[in-house]
């Protein structure tokens, strides 16, 4: 069995590109190609939708241009999908590495 993609950063990539593929857990192969699907679509019909997402995510535009270009080893819609799913694991790896607990204050947990 292959391993299944992370469930939290699914549902991030769910979220930012409006993708409906369902609550059941995906490989990264499996999402990438779903994704790449949503990419292919964006660029054609929705193309400030994408970039304005890729500037959200903070992809960086040096790489977003090897992902564009000419010469790039895939197709631009799987080189920005794959940049898209880089970005994600990213963040979901830096949301854990600084994940801060949460503090109670003398009189215990005050809500306010």
């Amino acid at each position: 069995m292959k391993n299944k993609f992370d469930q939290s950063t699914t549902n991030l990539i769910k979220k930012d590109f409006e993708l409906e593929i369902g609550d059941e857990p995906l490989t990264e192969e499996e999402m990438l190609m779903a994704l790449s699907e949503r990419v292919a679509y964006l660029m054609e019909y929705r193309l400030e939708f994408l970039m304005s997402s890729l500037y959200r995510l903070d992809v960086l535009e040096v790489h977003l241009n090897q992902a564009l270009s000419p010469e790039a080893v895939d197709p631009p819609y799987i080189g920005v999908a794959k940049l898209i799913i880089e970005r994600q694991k990213q963040r979901i790896h830096t949301k854990k590495k600084y994940k801060t607990e949460k503090l109670d204050d003398e009189f215990g947990d005050l809500a306010l």
